[in-house]
């Protein structure tokens, strides 16, 4: 998958190195795209600026930015294409425009240059026609106007003609605002503007020693996946690229997953970033205190403005990724029972509670709102549910849940402790030893010896090397290393990768290495000691991204190819723990310190 990445958190676009922007949703990240070529490359739209002659270019990022640098050597010259989504503080304010800023600048000699303008919309059932202006391109039969600003020949763009490239050309592509200011002007204070923002950003993380050009770019990727107006944090910016080859293992990911936001947020403040915390946490209490009906239940998943319903529907009009049908919109996910959602909110937000930075008095997360996080732990302890996994037909008592019961009890332990609510710390403590017991006398296996995939099923799980991640296994637990062995050996897909289970499900036997689960090893190894292993491990890992150092969700073993949405936040997240675990002692995930309550 070469593809970069550009965002602001209003939007994101990936550009292929052909210089065309081959996925871009407007105005919001769930929105139909513009330009939708990844999923059709022919109902998709496009916007390339290139060589013309199917010259690929060298893409890179610009050190400690979202901002994307294409190069194009030709027999002519040679050119770059700068490509960026602004963000920068304006009037006291992030300012995050629908607009794409691209710059085409000559390098070296006189090359040749020619851009291809033709977006869609209603995800590739409109196509618009273009109005011509003085300097600009609109097009108007879209739900707002689209236009594109530029200081080149809009004939030869009409034409697709080829430009000799002297100067530099500026290309603004606007979404409902249209751009009215200075043209080469604005391009050149937006790209510093923008460019500074992300270096400021960047200065901010904390980081480790080693490892630190990976952990800055995953970093990059998660900021970009919130949705800052809302709050909320989506799992990857595609929708319906494949799990594996010839699979129907196609789903949508533009939503805020709670399990998903959890881990990135998580990530986000071992990096010292609390920013998308706070953003987050209205997101959250909008979803539980607008409405009864959240109060009940909490889904697994909701829309960016907090949307219940993501009725799941197949595009039968498009190609989809490299022929694989089928294109989904929505998900079904939305009315799955995952229980393990309510444990990972308290993990979530359990730094406004105990770090003295957020405690300003204003009470900004009620202790109600912890309380009724509490309650629901209660009450779905031992309920069976779809999983971490979401088993379409399939519900069991998964230990994966039950372990974030068990994380999320002890996290409210400790809130309760530092501000003295006795009955709460007397209900968590009781929860947390219950699940705890349903772990270890119906989840333990003596045959394979390991922990399983769910209460009495013998399979086995590697999202349950959070075990060991999350502190239930001590490197001192005897159970510990088998647990792992037992995982690396029987979901081995080979070189170190591993699958994230090999039961049958709803869709048949899983193919391809999930990410997330080799980067779980990694840090698994170092927790226990074994950093030889780990840092050859993680050392691998980080040789299967993509050239920008991007990771997808799944990777075919036998190919090295990259398959699943794209980027896709879980893989980052996994990078950013196993870099910390594996670089220096590591005392684990903020505050939360399950040792002192294992007895």
């Amino acid at each position: 998958m070469d593809y970069g990445i550009i965002g602001n958190c209003q939007y994101n676009a990936l550009i292929d190195t052909y210089g065309d922007v081959v996925w871009l949703c407007w105005p919001r990240l769930d929105s139909s795209f513009a330009f939708g070529g990844l999923l059709d490359p022919m109902k998709g739209g496009r916007f390339r600026i290139s060589p013309g002659d199917g010259t690929r270019g060298k893409q890179n990022y610009l050190a400690n930015t979202n901002v994307l640098r294409t190069v194009f050597e030709t027999d002519k010259g040679s050119f770059e294409v700068i490509d960026f989504a602004p963000r920068f503080i304006l009037f006291e304010r992030y300012h995050k425009p629908t607009k794409l800023f691209r710059i085409v600048r000559p390098l070296t000699g006189e090359p040749v240059v020619k851009v291809d303008l033709s977006p869609t919309y209603d995800y590739g059932r409109i196509t618009p026609k273009p109005v011509f202006g003085s300097n600009h391109i609109s097009f108007k039969d879209l739900p707002l106007e689209l236009r594109l600003t530029t200081n080149a020949s809009l004939n030869m763009i009409s034409e697709r003609r080829p430009m000799v490239l002297r100067q530099p050309l500026y290309f603004v592509l606007s979404y409902g605002e249209p751009l009215e200011a200075n043209l080469i002007h604005t391009s050149k204070e937006f790209f510093e503007r923008t460019c500074a923002y992300w270096r400021t950003w960047v200065k901010h993380c904390y980081l480790p020693l080693e490892y630190q050009e990976s952990v800055i770019r995953s970093a990059l990727v998660l900021k970009i996946h919130q949705f800052e107006d809302t709050g909320a944090i989506i799992a990857s910016t595609t929708t319906s690229i494949p799990e594996a080859q010839g699979t129907e293992r196609n789903w949508d990911y533009r939503f805020c997953w709670m399990r998903d936001a959890m881990f990135s947020l998580m990530a986000l403040q071992r990096l010292t970033q609390f920013e998308e915390l706070e953003g987050f946490v209205l997101y959250l209490r909008n979803l539980t205190e607008t409405s009864q009906r959240y109060r009940e239940r909490l889904q697994p998943v909701y829309g960016i403005s907090g949307e219940a319903q993501l009725t799941e529907r197949i595009l039968g009009h498009l190609s989809g990724y490299q022929n694989h049908k089928p294109v989904r919109i929505g998900n079904q996910a939305f009315e799955h029972l995952q229980h393990d959602v309510y444990g990972e909110l308290v993990l979530a937000i359990s730094q406004l509670f105990l770090d003295q930075r957020f405690m300003d008095g204003d009470d900004n997360v009620p202790h109600s709102l912890l309380t009724h996080l509490v309650d629901r732990i209660e009450t779905y302890l031992e309920a069976k549910d779809a999983g971490l996994w979401e088993f379409r037909g399939i519900a069991q008592l998964h230990t994966f849940t039950l372990l974030m019961h068990w994380a999320g009890a002890i996290m409210a332990c400790q809130i309760a402790e530092a501000h003295r609510l006795d009955e709460l710390h007397e209900r968590a403590t009781r929860l947390h030893r219950q699940a705890r017991e349903l772990i270890d006398t119906r989840c333990w296996n003596d045959r394979i010896q390991a922990f399983t995939i769910a209460a009495d099923v013998e399979a086995l799980d590697a999202s349950l090397l959070m075990m060991i991640n999350l502190g239930y296994l001590g490197a001192d637990d005897p159970r510990a290393n088998l647990h792992l062995d037992a995982i690396a050996s029987g979901l081995s897909a080979g070189d170190g990768l591993i699958h994230r289970y090999t039961m049958v499900d709803d869709f048949g036997s899983t193919e391809n290495a999930f990410l997330i689960c080799s980067f779980w090893l990694a840090e698994a190894y170092a927790r226990l000691g074994r950093r030889e292993e780990g840092e050859a491990l993680f050392r691998k890992l980080l040789s299967l991204g993509n050239p920008l150092g991007l990771y997808s969700e799944d990777l075919d073993p036998a190919t090295g190819k990259l398959w699943g949405n794209f980027p896709q936040t879980y893989s980052h997240v996994g990078l950013i723990n196993a870099a910390f675990a594996l670089a220096r002692k590591d005392s684990g995930l903020g505050f939360f310190h399950p040792s002192r309550f294992r007895h």
